[in-house]
């Protein structure tokens, strides 16, 4: 094990963030340098538990104690490969997760818990550094060809997976980049796009085809896909956002979340957004109507726009400062902050937005709030909220973004050419990652409902081995231990 003395000996540190005034005037990731012997001292800090709550709270299943020994002893090649067995994108998740590996920690119980995403990270950027990751094409190829469809998180997954299985993989993806929603849904302040290009390249050094500004059931014939591939995998994601139909939804100044960050990242990378209207937060009073991480990257992105003032509301109750103890190693409900929040952001809680408000010539100047109490019927165990009297009151807003979440994928295209069956959320049903139609697989928020990006991966993974197995009869590929799952 590492240091058995080391969480005593040493505090959680993590990488410390730029200035907030400095950071807010580009999009580069927001964390400083951070020396690899704090790093090590961190991993120090892991107290190798007898049952190791962390590697289940993780959807990967990430073998966590092991690799932070690794780092301990400062053998960041056995580190690597401790974490690439069990995932593919250490790169991607040591940046966006949520990690609820550290809300699961042991030492989390009464101290900080050990910076495993940090860590995972270093392991992944040491990796690339020391030439640990390499492209690996398979040495035998099956002669099976697989069509992954979504160039998300999941779908990356399941082609790293199932090149590996010695299939042909061809990836299509709708949008004129790679990468779904790390491309276009997150920030490059919270992840720059050269992180998902250099494993793209990879990718494509090891024999994966992609194929963009392809629109599987527009563009393409799905049946006809269907028809030339032995398999397909669905990985399109949830991409129908929940609606707010309230009085004004129609007014100029109100959208959804994803696409002002869907343009903006466009912004960022320099390409053009044709003849799509401009969605910019300059000089408005911005309102996100969401408390989620969507929600908070409205309000980093509005900051580094320059807006007059920045809102996000939320329906729920203001939640705890700190954990309940008993809901441990489950993720706990707790108030968060994010560097976005702190580079500036009023939040507010308990309250649901009732009408949006325009001008003479139907631009939104305003949204009408109330403030809600939450309140639980005894019998039924339900909560409902009702509105407090004399709460309502009006905020000028010249830009309402909603954040409030996706419904279901897209039905219209591929899954209705396809005839795959649709469950009572709205997304594609499976037996085992498999649907009603033999060669159709299915991962990711399309299966499963929107979702983090750890699942979306764990998701690919375990997609990969269905299809692995239904051309080939058996799979090598890892298997997932879910023995002790708490997420």
């Amino acid at each position: 094990m590492a240091d058995p003395k080391g969480f005593l000996k040493y505090a959680r540190h993590t990488p410390e963030a730029r200035d907030v005034k400095e950071r807010v005037k580009d999009y580069r990731e927001i964390y400083e340098e951070f020396p690899k012997e704090k790093t090590v001292e961190q991993a120090a800090r892991c107290m190798d538990c007898g049952v190791p709550f962390c590697h289940n709270g993780c959807p990967l299943g990430n073998i966590i104690p092991e690799f932070n020994d690794a780092v301990y002893e400062e053998d960041w090649k056995q580190a690597f490969e401790i974490l690439s067995s069990t995932n593919n994108f250490p790169e991607f998740t040591g940046r966006i997760c949520p990690a609820p590996c550290e809300e699961a920690c042991v030492l989390g119980i009464n101290q900080p818990a050990i910076a495993i995403e940090h860590i995972e990270k270093s392991i992944a950027e040491v990796a690339f550094e020391k030439g640990y990751i390499r492209p690996q094409p398979p040495t035998l190829r099956t002669g099976k060809k697989v069509a992954v469809i979504g160039s998300g998180p999941a779908g990356l997954a399941a082609a790293v997976q199932l090149n590996k299985a010695g299939h042909s993989v061809t990836v299509y993806e709708r949008a004129d980049r790679l990468g779904g929603l790390l491309r276009y849904g997150i920030p490059d302040f919270k992840l720059e796009k050269w992180v998902v290009e250099r494993r793209i390249a990879l990718m494509e050094a090891e024999g994966i085809r992609f194929k963009t500004s392809t629109e599987v059931g527009i563009d393409v014939d799905a049946n006809q896909l269907l028809a030339d591939y032995d398999a397909m995998v669905l990985c399109g994601g949830s991409t129908i956002p929940r609606d707010l139909p309230i009085l004004g939804r129609a007014l100029d100044g109100v959208h959804f979340a994803m696409d002002f960050l869907t343009q903006n990242n466009k912004r960022v990378a320099g390409d053009p957004l044709n003849d799509v209207e401009p969605l910019v937060a300059t000089e408005k009073n911005v309102l996100v109507i969401g408390g989620g991480d969507t929600g908070a990257d409205c309000v980093g992105t509005s900051n580094r726009h320059k807006a007059k003032s920045v809102t996000q509301v939320e329906l729920m109750s203001k939640p705890p400062a700190g954990r309940d103890p008993l809901v441990w190693p489950n993720w706990p409900m707790v108030l968060r902050t994010s560097s976005s929040h702190v580079e500036g952001c009023e939040r507010e809680w308990s309250i649901m937005t009732k009408r949006f408000i325009g001008d003479k010539k139907g631009k939104l100047k305003a949204v009408e709030l109330v403030e809600i109490e939450w309140k639980k019927d005894p019998e039924s165990g339900k909560y409902s909220f009702v509105e407090l009297p004399d709460t309502i009151r009006e905020i000028p807003c010249e830009l309402a973004l909603l954040a409030i979440g996706f419904v279901h994928p897209q039905f219209e295209g591929m899954l209705e050419q396809l005839g795959v069956e649709i469950d009572e959320r709205g997304n594609v049903c499976d037996e085992g990652y498999q649907t009603n139609i033999a060669q159709v697989f299915v991962a990711g928020d399309m299966r499963r409902g929107q979702s983090l990006v750890v699942w979306a991966i764990a998701e690919g993974r375990e997609a990969a081995r269905s299809v692995d197995a239904f051309l080939m009869g058996e799979t090598t590929l890892e298997a997932r231990d879910t023995s002790m799952m708490t997420v």
